[in-house]
């Protein structure tokens, strides 16, 4: 959930639950005052009665009226406690209404009577609803008000902070183009921002040097590693070799070529990581496999492996030294991992490139698989082969997906 839905959310059952306690307060309060004048023109019509009665010491007449009733009944002295009641009032027989009464009593000397005087509290519920029904609604217009400027105003308040996000969506380390400045007056964004500027400038810098560091090492490694390769050359094809002279030979040159491709991969990983191949054209992907499976077909054939496909007509727009380095990795993956005798499938459609091949009966770790320089104990390559696949895949918007169905293990490009 975003924060600005969920600041809205969290506003809003606020703003209903302290509405809903006040609003009952009110009504409460407003009940409680119409109540209390109701009570107070009992009182004056009791003071009328009593007034009547000291001036002409006798009960006043009872007239019928539309909204008010009194009757006097006598009663043993002092059986009357003063009080005022809730309760019915009949305008007529067939309808009953609410009423508010007031029980007293007056001596009159040798007798005693109860007064009950009774008024209808119909036009004062009535008001009280209308009140209510007024103030609903002021709190229900309050309400959509708060919740029409909380969306527009903090929509606006919020947008340089979903600038940044989108500058940092789109931000790459190997990007030239710096953040853009932000024209806000908002001092929390815009430190944000300015901090936000400052990595990436960091990153960007020890990035910068990293690279630089990786393909100047790389390419001091070439003249060494060259020199040493002919200096083994030139020892090996010498006579004066003994037997363990010559193996020990063949063990440092096996290990110089070693070095050689793991140097080649690591300059093929920078280029790759800080796309500088970018001559990318429309590739025949039916042909290409084919190629790459015709290149290898020696290789299938040493290690006795049983070799099928099915290709489709698919083209992918592409560099083309990419996708051979890819799909050659990902045969010389199939080959290396696989057991004599085993079984490569290849099958390419208008979704993907799957690449099929037996060997351990266990998956690989999904943590590891592209992880770099991680490699089985007995393989011979560099570890970086499906580290580099998987970044050409990048570049190109591919996905490279790993699965195992026993017995195979299942390499997918998707397009």
């Amino acid at each position: 959930m975003k924060l600005l839905d969920k600041y809205n959310r969290v506003n809003l059952i606020a703003a209903i639950i302290i509405m809903l306690i006040t609003g009952g307060i009110y009504y409460l309060a407003i009940s409680s005052i119409l109540i209390n004048e109701k009570d107070k023109s009992l009182e004056v019509e009791e003071q009328e009665i009593f007034d009547y009665v000291k001036l002409n010491h006798n009960l006043p007449q009872v007239f019928e009226s539309p909204d008010q009733q009194i009757s006097f009944k006598q009663v043993p002295k002092n059986s009357v406690t003063r009080k005022f009641i809730n309760t019915t009032y009949y305008k007529n027989a067939n309808e009953p209404e609410s009423g508010r009464g007031l029980i007293s009593f007056v001596d009159m000397g040798h007798t005693y009577y109860k007064i009950l005087i009774v008024e209808s509290k119909v036009e004062t519920e009535d008001l009280i609803q209308i009140i209510f029904g007024i103030t609903i609604g002021v709190i229900l217009l309050l309400l959509l008000a708060l919740v029409i400027t909380n969306r527009l105003i903090l929509n606006r308040l919020w947008q340089p902070f979903y600038n940044i996000l989108d500058e940092l969506k789109l931000f790459h380390i190997s990007d030239t183009r710096n953040i853009p400045q932000l024209d806000n007056s908002i001092d929390e964004f815009n430190e944000l921002h300015q901090e936000v500027s400052a990595m990436a400038t960091r990153v960007k810098h020890e990035y910068q040097n990293l690279k630089n560091f990786t393909e100047n090492a790389s390419h001091e490694l070439l003249t060494p590693i060259a020199i040493i390769t002919s200096k083994l050359d030139t020892l090996i094809q010498s006579e004066n070799l003994s037997e363990g002279q010559g193996k020990l030979l063949t063990d440092l040159y096996g290990a110089v070529n070693r070095l050689n491709r793991l140097n080649q991969s690591m300059l093929l990983l920078v280029k790759v990581e800080n796309r500088l191949l970018k001559d990318e054209n429309l590739i025949d992907l039916k042909a290409l496999t084919e190629e790459m499976i015709f290149q290898f077909e020696e290789i299938f054939l040493s290690k006795n492996l049983h070799v099928s496909y099915n290709l489709d007509e698919k083209q992918v727009y592409a560099n083309r030294h990419l996708m051979e380095i890819l799909l050659s990795n990902l045969m010389s993956n199939a080959i290396r991992h696989n057991y004599n005798g085993g079984e490569i499938k290849i099958n390419l459609n208008a979704e993907s490139l799957i690449i099929e091949n037996t060997g351990d009966e266990l998956p690989l770790r999904d943590d590891q698989i592209f992880t770099r320089f991680h490699k089985s104990s007995y393989s011979e390559g560099s570890g970086l082969g499906l580290t580099i696949s998987k970044q050409i895949c990048e570049n190109f918007n591919f996905s490279l997906l790993y699965s195992f169905q026993k017995p195979y293990h299942k390499f997918s490009i998707g397009y």
